[in-house]
C-alpha cells in the first residue's frame, strides 16, 4: 500500500479539510501522564493519507488541530480513546467530542476473542501483519521514514475496521450498547486526570 504521508511541525496547515470522520492517533515519551508528554498527533480521512502533527513540547500552540480536535461534526476515531484523550486533555486544554473508539468496539463486539490490540484488529479485518516494533521508540525527537510509516499505520485502517465492528455490533444487536458505553469516555478520562485509575464500579 502506497501511504501519502505528511510531516507537520507545531500545527496543521491552514489548507487542510478533513471528513467528517477522521481517524486519531496519538504518541507519547510514555504511559504516564504525570511524567510523559504527548509529542506527535496523526489524522487520516481514511483514504491512504496521514497528516502527521509534530507538537511544539514548549508552548502547544496548535490552534488549527486544536479547532479539528473541537469540531462536534467530525466523528473522531481513536483505538483505546482513554489515553489519548487523556494526553490530549492535558497538553491541548481539549475535551474532545464525538468520539468512537475501536477498542471498546472490539471488546463488546467479539466477544470470540480476549485479543483486541490494534495490530489483532487489522490483521483480522484488513488481513495485514503489522509490526508494533516501533511501539516503544522515542518520539519525542528526529522521527525516521519507519517511525513515520508506523504512525500512519496506525491510523489508515481504522476507518475500515470501525465499519467492520459496527457491522458486527448491529449484527448482534449490541450496537445500543456501544453507544451508551462510549458516551461515558470523557468522564472516564476526567476520572483518569483526578487519578481515579481503578474500577470505580468494584466493591
Amino acid at each position: 500500500m502506497n501511504l501519502d504521508i505528511k510531516l507537520h511541525k507545531g500545527d496543521l496547515p491552514d489548507e487542510i479539510n478533513f471528513s467528517d470522520k477522521i481517524a486519531i492517533d496519538c504518541e507519547f515519551t510514555g504511559l504516564n501522564i504525570d511524567r510523559d508528554r504527548l509529542c506527535l498527533i496523526q489524522i487520516s480521512n481514511g483514504k491512504n493519507d496521514a497528516h502527521i502533527v509534530q507538537l511544539d513540547k514548549d508552548t502547544y500552540n496548535a490552534p488549527n488541530l486544536k479547532s479539528v480536535l473541537n469540531d462536534k461534526d467530525i466523528n473522531k476515531l481513536f483505538h483505546f480513546a482513554r489515553a489519548d484523550l487523556l494526553f490530549i486533555k492535558k497538553y491541548l486544554k481539549v475535551d474532545v467530542k464525538n468520539v468512537d473508539c475501536t477498542k471498546i468496539m472490539s471488546k463488546i463486539a467479539r466477544s470470540y476473542s480476549d485479543k483486541h490490540g490494534l495490530k489483532d484488529l487489522i490483521k483480522e479485518f484488513i488481513g495485514i501483519d503489522v509490526s508494533k516494533q516501533l511501539q516503544s521508540s522515542d518520539f519525542g525527537g528526529d522521527l525516521t521514514d519507519k517511525q513515520l510509516k508506523y504512525c500512519a499505520q496506525d491510523v489508515v485502517y481504522l476507518h475500515k475496521i470501525y465499519e467492520c465492528l459496527k457491522n458486527i455490533l448491529v449484527r448482534e444487536k449490541r450496537i445500543d450498547l456501544y453507544e451508551k458505553t462510549i458516551k461515558f469516555i470523557n468522564l472516564r478520562v476526567e476520572l483518569d486526570s483526578a487519578s481515579f485509575k481503578e474500577d470505580i464500579w468494584s466493591h
